[in-house]
């Protein structure tokens, strides 16, 4: 009908970058509280309204599959921890082979072994360590001089044939409950560890396994910066309890 869409707040000859717009609301439809008779008119909203600004974190719509990752993705960026009361994690215990390091064994014609590593993870487990939170390694193999040669001064248990067993005293010993015990494998030998630990984690690149009974799924592989990654999830922990205890 020869008529042209007005805009009502915006400028088009002097629009604002996007970087620099103040932004808008949107309505999200997470819940709703209207009057009886309102519902039965087929209303969701009428009379006198008020407004409830969410977070744009907390706002995610779930409609169609590709969904799904965003909303991941938010959970595992703000986190998410239950609605049981948090406790500070006292203890991580990292599997070494795949976590630590990158799983690949290197051997020379002399029938020396090498790994590498990736420095970011020691700064993760020295930040740990300042924070009061006791690190252990744990390996289903024998792999004592390559920790020597780390020096990373962390209480290790290699040749490991039952993971969860070394867990369980490590936790008793400490005088811990679960849920101040976080955990971070890769195999299927670390699966019931990951179920039974308060925090659990695993390297992108771990095994479906283990990623399925993980509750944290870096963005980093093994050997790759996991461990710090990691870490920085624990401190996410950490200011949350602190903001409950301020509260």
């Amino acid at each position: 009908e020869n008529k042209m869409t007005e805009p009502q707040n915006l400028n088009p000859a002097k629009r604002y970058r996007r970087q620099d717009w103040p932004g808008e609301l949107y309505e999200n439809g997470s819940f709703y509280f209207a009057k009886r008779h309102l519902i039965e008119k087929g209303y969701l909203q009428g009379g006198k309204m008020a407004y409830y600004e969410m977070r744009a974190e907390h706002s995610v719509d779930i409609d169609i599959d590709i969904d799904w990752p965003i909303a991941e993705q938010r959970v595992l960026s703000f986190g998410y921890f239950g609605k049981e009361p948090l406790k500070e994690v006292k203890l991580l215990v990292c599997s070494i082979d795949g976590c630590l390091t990158n799983g690949r064994i290197y051997v020379t014609e002399d029938h020396k072994e090498m790994v590498s590593y990736d420095y970011r993870d020691v700064v993760g487990i020295d930040l740990l360590k300042k924070r009061g939170i006791q690190v252990r390694l744990i390996a289903d193999r024998d792999c004592s001089k390559t920790l020597s040669a780390m020096q990373l001064g962390c209480v290790a248990k290699v040749n490991v044939t039952n993971k969860l067993q070394v867990l369980k005293d490590w936790q008793e010993d400490m005088g811990l409950s679960w849920k101040e015990v976080a955990y971070l494998g890769n195999e299927e030998s670390d699966v019931e560890c990951l179920k039974q630990a308060g925090m659990s984690g695993v390297p992108a690149d771990a095994c479906a396994a283990s990623q399925k009974a993980a509750g944290y799924i870096c963005k980093s592989r093994g050997g790759c910066g996991a461990v710090r990654e990691f870490a920085e999830h624990i401190f996410l922990l950490l200011e949350k309890v602190n903001s409950a205890r301020k509260q």
